[in-house]
């Protein structure tokens, strides 16, 4: 099955953001895996998490409940939480 272009995107612009949000060094969009766990494999804590979560909130014109953080572990979990919200 392949990967929508709108889904690609998405994925490619979270990855952006988690990188300059985050200043990770040596990582692009195109190399960052989208299923790499942010707070167990990058070591995000709460509050690297939170600013990435604002950005986003602005980026993607939604709201994302704290309680939701558990759910934004990698970047294709973060894709399909806001594609849900969009549609919701």
């Amino acid at each position: 099955m392949a990967v929508s272009t709108d889904k690609k995107e998405m994925v490619i612009r979270i990855a952006e953001i988690i990188i300059f949000e985050l200043k990770l060094e040596k990582i692009t969009p195109e190399t960052f895996d989208p299923d790499l766990d942010l707070v167990d494999e990058l070591g995000v804590d709460s509050m690297d998490l939170a600013t990435v979560v604002l950005v986003l909130q602005d980026e993607y014109g939604i709201t994302i409940d704290e309680d939701d953080y558990p759910k934004l572990r990698n970047i294709n979990m973060i894709a399909e939480y806001i594609r849900q919200k969009q549609t919701a």
